[in-house]
This record gives C-alpha cells, sequence and structure tokens, in this order.
C-alpha cells in the first residue's frame, strides 16, 4: 500500500496515504473478506509499526515482511509493538536462518518457498520447527502453479501448521496449457492429487514453446559485468 518510489525512509504523508488504501479497500471489500497487506520487506521499523498500528482496525489478515528479513533484530521489534500477525519467510533459505526468526520470535507466520529451501523435505523440517513455535506456515508459491505448487500441496497436507498457500492466478492460464492435468481451484481449495508423484505431469511440446529468454540490460553496470 505504500505510494512513491522505493525508500526504507518515507514522509508522514506516504504513511498516511498507505493507511487510507487500506480502508479503502476494507471499506469496498466489506467485513467477509480477508485482507493481505504485503510491505515487502521495504520499511524502516518506525514506519512499519506506525502504519501498522494504525491499519489495525481494519483488521488485516496479515503484515507481510514490514522491514527486511536480514534485520531479524528489527523484525522482531517491529512484532513486538504490533497486533497484526508478521510474515517473513520468502528470503529465507535454510533452516538454520528460520532457526533465527524462531529464536528472537520475529514471525507469527513464515512463507518458505518449497523451490527456494531446497525440496519437500527440507520445507517440511522448517514447518516441524516451526510448530514447535507456534508458528503458522503459509507456503510462498510465487513461481508456479504446476510442479511448485505440486510439490508445495504434498507438504501442506503433512503438516499441522499449514494455513494457507500462495496462487497465482495470473499464471493459471500458462499452467493450463503446460501441464496434463492441470489443478482445479473450487472455492478457494485445490484437491489433493491421487496419481503418481506429485500428481501433475507437464507436457514437453507445450513447454518447448517457451524457450529460455536472456533478460533483458537494466543498468549500465548490469552491461558490463556480464561476462562472455
Amino acid at each position: 500500500p505504500v505510494p512513491g518510489p522505493w525508500r526504507t525512509l518515507i514522509s508522514r504523508e506516504q504513511e498516511r496515504e498507505a493507511v487510507e488504501r487500506v480502508r479503502v479497500v476494507r471499506e469496498a471489500v466489506g467485513d467477509d473478506v480477508e485482507i493481505l497487506v504485503e510491505m515487502h520487506r521495504r520499511l524502516a521499523p518506525m514506519h512499519a509499526t506506525r502504519i501498522a498500528q494504525q491499519i489495525e482496525q481494519y483488521r488485516p489478515f496479515w503484515y507481510e515482511e514490514p522491514v527486511l528479513a536480514e534485520n531479524l533484530d528489527a523484525l522482531a521489534s517491529t512484532r513486538a509493538a504490533i497486533n497484526i500477525p508478521v510474515v517473513t519467510g520468502e528470503e529465507l533459505y535454510t533452516k538454520f536462518e528460520f532457526r533465527d526468526v524462531f529464536e528472537k520470535q520475529a514471525a507469527d507466520i513464515i512463507n518458505p518457498d518449497v523451490c527456494n529451501v531446497g525440496g519437500i523435505l527440507e520445507l517440511k523440517e522448517i514447518a516441524a520447527m516451526a510448530e514447535a513455535y507456534f508458528v503458522a506456515v503459509s507456503p510462498h508459491n510465487y513461481n508456479s502453479t504446476t510442479v511448485g505448487l505440486a510439490a508445495t500441496m504434498q507438504v501442506a497436507a503433512t503438516i499441522p501448521n499449514f494455513l494457507i498457500t500462495e496462487y497465482f492466478v495470473n499464471l493459471e492460464e500458462w499452467g493450463r496449457e503446460v501441464a496434463t492435468a492441470p489443478f482445479e481451484v473450487i472455492d478457494g481449495y485445490i484437491e489433493l492429487p491421487a496419481t503418481p508423484g506429485l500428481g501433475v505431469d507437464l507436457d514437453e511440446g507445450a513447454l518447448a514453446r517457451f524457450p529460455y529468454e536472456q533478460f533483458p540490460v537494466r543498468s549500465p553496470r548490469m552491461a558490463r559485468d556480464e561476462g562472455p
């Protein structure tokens, strides 16, 4: 909800606009729709705290990554000062990093990504660690409505502290094109597959229509750093 250029330190006016955006969304959707507020590791703790304290009245479901995950002390101090569940974890990749989150009581919910942390077993072990600290697990799933989602679902079905998982509607059409039996979302739920393996297969012919492409150069520095 924070307007303007990406800055850690923002003005009071930007704070007020962020709060107003959350208010307008709550007014538009009513009381029966959950609002998940994504701060994307952007703010200094003082701004993250002031915004959270003002939007609390609009009952956000969660407050995602209000400050940098690399500074868990700052994240923990922010969580201690507010009354909205705090999420972190999409940029943490090992159980050792998540251990620090739990020991510092820096989050109420974690969102590790099965493709980032090293697979199904590692995600399940991180979830087991979280359970001992009463931390819920909401797996991050930015990269897929096919294989990545399938792996996430297998973990979600076996952990008692699973909350929700991410599903990108904007990737759904592509997923249907490359999956031989794409997942169906019905009333916000996906039925667990009963087929072998992860429960999803990909059409290699369809995938071949999407060959690898080099990202465009974004800055002169990136151009200089590119090797042969």
